[in-house]
């Protein structure tokens, strides 16, 4: 039973998390309608929520087994909530940016403690990578439930409306449920390493960095990242802008993209058990790419008609979300086999790593994204995912080679 809180527990602070991170998307298309900015000032939301990310990560990851995990999460849903709370008061763009730099400084604390309790309910590989999919699938059923959420609050009439802002007192009402649920889940502490002081723990981390193994994995979850968030967060502006939908639909046809990652890494420990993962994830990456490559020449054709529902809207919106199906495995998969690795001690540092590279991969994805699709248009933006597929197939070949060959010396 104690295991089972502590999972809802972790499981119910990723599920909001989920929706705040993955919002940035449709707060990208609702402040290009609300605040008349461009895409690129835009795309700067990113790098508020990814940045914070990366920063917080890598200063305190080491600092956070000290003070507690269970502590860790706390503070950094108490900081989301309180910033959710003041938004629709303040209802401008600076305090959104503000907003998603608290978000980016709260997962940091969260997403480094989740990922240590993983690694203390776990006492095997296959045990660690089943827990870590259902966690981040969990985590996708967040994210679509966000894009519904937010959907309710924006008027249809008026893009320009400003009544969207109003699903922050929703957000800061569930943020405060998963507190209270956290607050009572018998999280254990950290295994403390015996005479060792924060700067050696600090250094820990940062020479995790130099072994040929992390360094090739930290290349592989910066490019899946920055694969991930270019679409997922360009997509809303796409299905408006390229496909002609509304702004309403826009957002509730990119859940698509969604559910896609959510059945991708829901189902993906089933065909783990009977497959090995690094022929398992070539597979994805060809699917992704044959995804892009049949449904992008779709978004070219589509008729200018009136779209004014999901019967209307053309066959692209309903196929190029589906890439989200083929990418789904990749992130908590490398995850898994990388954290399995390490020690339990290790965990945390590795997970800062993570986080950061995640960060920045996620910040370089969107940025990149939003200046092509102003420059030369959505379309365009989107194929250039190819290149970083391609990236990624020749990274895991050097990861699979790594973690084979770090295997084979612990039989010996």
């Amino acid at each position: 039973m104690a295991r089972l809180m502590v999972i809802a527990a972790i499981a119910i602070s990723y599920y909001v998390f989920a929706i705040l991170l993955n919002s940035v998307g449709t707060v990208i298309l609702q402040s290009i309608n609300s605040f008349d900015i461009s895409k690129p000032q835009a795309s700067t939301l990113e790098g508020f929520k990814d940045l914070s990310i990366a920063i917080v990560s890598f200063l305190i990851a080491s600092f956070i087994p000290r003070v507690g995990y269970k502590l860790a999460i706390l503070v950094g849903l108490a900081l989301v909530a309180f910033a959710c709370a003041m938004t629709p008061s303040i209802a401008s763009f600076w305090f959104i940016k503000l907003l998603f730099a608290c978000i980016g400084t709260a997962f940091a604390l969260v997403k480094v403690a989740v990922y240590a309790v993983i690694g203390q309910l776990s006492s095997s590989t296959r045990q660690h990578s089943s827990l870590m999919n259902t966690i981040e699938g969990i985590f996708m059923l967040g994210v679509l439930s966000g894009y519904w959420v937010f959907a309710g609050f924006i008027d249809p009439d008026n893009d320009a409306s400003m009544a969207w802002l109003n699903v922050y007192y929703l957000l800061a009402a569930l943020v405060g449920c998963a507190f209270v649920v956290v607050l009572f889940a018998p999280i254990k502490p950290a295994e403390k390493a015996l005479n060792t002081d924060i700067a050696s723990e600090f250094l820990g981390m940062l020479q995790l960095a130099y072994k040929p193994l992390v360094l090739v994995f930290i290349l592989s979850i910066f490019l899946y990242v920055l694969i991930e968030q270019g679409i997922g967060s360009w997509l809303p502006t796409f299905n408006k802008e390229v496909l002609g939908l509304p702004t309403q639909v826009s957002i509730q046809i990119s859940s698509i993209f969604a559910i896609a990652l959510a059945v991708g890494r829901l189902t993906a420990g089933v065909v783990l058990t009977r497959m090995h993962w690094y022929p398992f994830l070539n597979i994805c990456l060809a699917g992704m790419a044959l995804v892009m490559l049949l449904s992008l020449p779709l978004a070219q054709s589509v008729s200018a008609n009136s779209i004014n529902s999901w019967i209307d809207a053309p066959l692209a919106a309903y196929l190029i979300p589906l890439i989200g199906l083929m990418m789904a495995p990749i992130y908590p998969v490398i995850n898994s086999v990388m954290l399995s690795a390490l020690p339990t001690g290790q965990h945390a540092a590795m997970t800062g790593l993570i986080v950061v590279f995640s960060a920045l991969g996620g910040t370089t994805g969107s940025i990149v994204t939003g200046y092509i699709f102003d420059a030369v248009g959505g379309q365009r933006a989107f194929y250039l995912s190819l290149v970083p597929i391609g990236a990624l197939v020749v990274t895991l070949f050097f990861f699979n080679k790594a973690s084979s060959s770090l295997a084979a010396k612990e039989v010996l």
